[in-house]
């Protein structure tokens, strides 16, 4: 299977499909990703209405500067099946699924959409927020090797399983960590992109740094974010920082010596690197090509 570029998805913004004044602005901000909600952030007596508005939020967006996802309601809820088929029509650039127990969740959802002759580049996301989920996580994850299911990516959803498992939700979400971590194994068994759950006060900068910086090191690949003030942060988080760029490009260039060409490990300021190392700095740089353009 051939990989696909790379895409940044530092910073996913949920923004209510309900709300006008939020979607007037999403083309002005600076996140990598944006996510038309249809579920938890719109009132049940709103569904309706919102689901409708879809049509118009994506007309004359083919030149999306970043990417456009729609959550739906969860295909078990009254409102799912009609949302699915609706944010299909519009082609986004993948459907958020909430609620996912089992790979059939995601297969079902994939089969609505080949029906609808929805384009391959329409991916699904899957919400990892129950308890269910994670017991079933690595058979999920599992769809990713496979094109034809269009699973390319995780979100935690860390409100919903603090809630289904009665956990206390502490500052360090040190009873959430062990979760969180499966998830990354999961999601890179599968080849996955993985998300980080919000961080529900949007007015605790640094609070939201802090959790940001550790689901970076944890090898999360982004941040949902509830609020524009949080973009920034979680981009900077979620970027190569200077000091690892210079690590790697010295690693490609020691690699790149004539005296090194076809060695297996080379000597690079006291340390042994390994060809593994090449492709770990290649990647890095190639993340930070990306993040640039």
């Amino acid at each position: 299977m051939t990989a696909e570029p790379y895409r940044p998805r530092r910073s996913v913004l949920y923004v209510p499909a309900s709300n006008d004044k939020a979607l007037a602005k999403i083309q002005s901000l600076a996140c990598d990703d944006v996510v038309i909600d249809l579920e938890d952030a719109v009132a049940p007596a709103d569904k309706p209405s919102a689901r409708e508005k879809l049509a118009a939020i994506f007309a004359g967006r083919s030149d999306r500067r970043c990417e456009m996802v729609v959550r739906i309601n969860a295909l078990s809820s009254e409102w799912g099946a009609d949302d699915l088929v609706a944010a299909a029509r519009c082609t986004p650039d993948a459907i958020l699924l909430p609620k996912v127990d089992t790979p059939r969740d995601i297969l079902e959802a994939g089969d609505v959409l080949d029906d609808n002759f929805i384009p391959d580049e329409v991916k699904l996301w899957a919400m990892i927020e129950t308890p269910k989920a994670l017991l079933n996580i690595g058979p999920i994850a599992e769809l990713g090797r496979d094109p034809a299911s269009r699973l390319g990516c995780f979100v935690a959803g860390t409100n919903d399983l603090v809630k289904d498992t009665g956990i206390l939700a502490t500052p360090d979400r040190r009873y959430l960590v062990p979760w969180l971590m499966q998830m990354v194994l999961a999601a890179r068994a599968g080849g996955l992109d993985l998300l980080d759950g919000v961080f529900n006060d949007f007015r605790d900068m640094d609070g939201f740094a802090r959790e940001c910086t550790e689901a970076a090191a944890m090898g999360f690949d982004g941040k949902s974010l509830i609020h524009p003030a949080q973009i920034e942060a979680a981009n900077r988080a979620f970027a190569p920082t200077p000091e690892a760029l210079a690590e790697a490009r010295t690693v490609k260039e020691a690699f790149a010596l004539a005296e090194n060409t076809g060695k297996a490990v080379v000597a690079l300021n006291g340390k042994m690197v390994e060809r593994l190392h090449l492709a770990q700095a290649e990647k890095l740089l190639a993340k930070a090509a990306a993040v640039r353009a």
